[in-house]
């Protein structure tokens, strides 16, 4: 018999997921009355300090062959906790750990987490559970002309939107990056009721900020949008549109490096008085040189992009202070940010953004990405702070996008779904749950499409030609609308990048990066996307519900979204059998039949 202890029930720990300062949290463990136990202790340990509390439970009752042992305690202050149990028979002592999801077992395994966060943590209402669309800029639509004066050289403009993005390296193996497809901010705000019609209510644009490269995140002036986009009015338009349609707008933020030809560093001195032109210039102590003016630390080994010293007062005055980058952009009309590799931010740093957004727009948004679970991510040695601190009011979800695709694929039957599903349910904040950004495609990964139907892996040349078959297109096109609706159930803020909705196809950058194919769309599949976006705008309980994972197994995946009184059933039938389903308003389905899920099928339903 083993001892028993699941965490994420409540039964076992009450409250579930995190705890607030000071709140009342209790403990039951299941132990084999045979065992004689004679004492029963949790070890709370601070993962920020080390320092180990002892808790004692007491035997509540038996059921059956087991005795119950109880305990309760508080957590004074904000911080991450992680904690096991010592079990003392008449026999022996011995620690009792975690082993796999919801097991226990004795001197081996891992600790239970436990993170205690502010009871204030205000993420902005208008974002728990919103849909969100995500735009390169250069790829989307171009409507007009932008005065081009001023825009780094060189670079070229494709005649044909429908061209392959380049992706062949020069003589010196060194890819540019350097060509561009002419969309324009004017060109966003064309299409905006076209966006607003797929239920968008964020709309995240990768960066617009003055640079040389098209995905622009080689920053070459935080303060000017890039003149290939067009003008701050023509920003300003975008934003004062997208608001009357209830969209809000959040901008890249690029703040760990920035590129080498900006006006900060400025290494082909064309601007002057940049920190490695002029050994004077106010910039200097913004970056680190090994050697002045031509070794200094970069993003990744990439002289292109020289690194920022993040804990520089001057570059930190710049960028967050009163009137700095955040303040100006806030008051140009975004509602916030999205922090581009925020694990290369200092806490502090990410701390101040966040106080400076609060302070200009108090219901301003700050988006950070990180590719695992936040709650306990490691980086540079570090153990992260940013829920504990209250610092982001939403990541990136890349674990729950991996597990999607699994499960969709078939390489997991559901098992591997459901424990992703719980795990950051457990570990993350219910406010942090409801505004990370579900995403299965982005910039930085191939497009869902390709992922699902037939992923693929080669030579730059290889990746340029490869297209998905007529068979496979079929077979992703089914895959991709059982995950996207998928997505569109789960909390958080399902996430669309452009052209996903279109049908668009690709290998990892650049060629996930092509232009949208606008009168080529695939009109079938965008329906499907607006349809699930119309229905996540209009249902409180999918954008703020808890939820519960009923089954996750054998092909099967039933969920419940809860809120107030509103109960909706998910299900997603991978299986070959059909499933039954719950009785009630059916909200949105494919493949059902009197009452029941058919294989490949899905199907929301509202229960009685």
């Amino acid at each position: 018999m083993r001892i028993l202890y699941n965490s994420q029930t409540i039964y076992h720990k009450s409250p579930f997921g995190v705890l607030r300062p000071k709140e009342l949290c209790v403990l039951r463990v299941k132990i084999p009355a045979s065992i004689r136990t004679r004492r029963t202790e949790l070890i709370l340990s601070c993962d920020r300090t080390g320092q180990e509390r002892a808790v004692e439970l007491f035997r509540e009752c038996t059921e059956g062959d087991y005795e119950v042992w109880r305990g309760e305690f508080s957590i004074a202050e904000p911080d991450l906790y992680f904690y096991w149990f010592v079990i003392t028979t008449e026999n022996e002592c011995f620690r009792l750990f975690r082993q796999g999801e919801h097991d226990t077992n004795m001197e081996a395994g891992e600790p239970w987490q436990l993170s205690c966060v502010s009871d204030a943590f205000p993420v902005p209402e208008w974002a728990r559970g919103a849909v969100m669309y995500q735009i390169m800029p250069d790829r989307f639509f171009k409507a007009g002309d932008c005065d081009l004066t001023g825009k780094l050289q060189p670079y070229r403009i494709h005649e044909d939107v429908r061209e392959i993005p380049d992706y062949l390296p020069d003589e010196k193996g060194e890819v540019h990056n350097c060509d561009f497809f002419g969309g324009n901010l004017r060109g966003i705000t064309e299409k905006l009721p076209y966006i607003a019609s797929l239920g968008t209510e964020i709309l995240y644009l990768n960066p617009i900020f003055m640079a040389y490269s098209n995905h622009r995140y080689d920053t070459c002036d935080y303060l000017r949008i890039d003149p290939m986009l067009g003008t701050e009015r023509d920003f300003t338009e975008l934003c004062e549109r997208a608001h009357e349609l209830g969209i809000r707008v959040i901008l890249d933020g690029v703040f760990s490096h920035t590129g080498s030809r900006s006006v900060y560093f400025d290494r082909e001195r064309e601007f002057g008085g940049g920190a490695c032109s002029d050994p004077d210039s106010p910039y200097r102590s913004w970056y680190k040189f090994s050697h002045y003016p031509d070794r200094y630390d970069s993003w990744w080994g990439f002289p292109t992009l020289p690194c920022l010293d993040k804990n520089n007062e001057s570059y930190r005055n710049y960028i967050f202070g009163e009137g700095g980058v955040v303040e100006t952009w806030l008051r140009r009309g975004a509602d916030g940010f999205r922090l581009d590799v925020a694990d290369e931010l200092p806490d502090s740093f990410i701390a101040g953004i966040r106080h400076r957004l609060r302070l200009v727009k108090p219901d301003a948004f700050l988006l950070g990405e990180v590719w695992e679970d936040a709650s306990n991510k490691v980086a540079y040695n570090e153990r992260r702070r940013y829920f504990v601190d209250a610092e982001l009011d939403g990541v990136m979800n890349y674990p729950w996008r991996r597990a999607i695709l699994r499960f969709v694929r078939g390489e997991d039957d559901g098992t591997e779904l459901g424990a992703s599903l719980r795990k950051l349910s457990e570990n993350y904040p219910a406010e942090v749950l409801s505004c990370t950004m579900n995403l299965l495609s982005t910039h930085d990964t191939a497009r869902a499409l390709t992922e699902l139907a037939a992923p693929f892996e080669g030579s730059r040349e290889e990746m340029a030609a490869y297209r998905l078959s007529d068979a496979q297109r079929v077979l992703g096109l089914l895959r991709l609308r059982q995950a996207s609706f998928l997505q569109f159930m789960l909390p958080g803020c399902p996430s669309v990048y452009y052209g996903d909705e279109a049908g668009m196809e690709g290998c990892k950058d650049p060629f996930n990066r092509a232009f949208y194919p606008w009168e080529d769309e695939n009109r079938e599949l965008r329906a499907h996307f607006a349809a699930l976006g119309t229905l996540r705008k209009a249902s409180p309980t999918l954008r703020r519900g808890a939820m519960r994972v009923l089954e996750a197994n054998n092909g099967r995946l039933v969920l419940a979204r809860e809120y107030g009184d509103d109960s909706i059933y998910v299900y997603v039938n991978l299986s070959n059998e059909p499933m039954a389903a719950a009785h009630g308003e059916v909200l949105f389905s494919a493949s059902t039949e009197d009452g029941a899920v058919l294989p490949g099928g899905f199907a929301a339903v509202r229960g009685k």
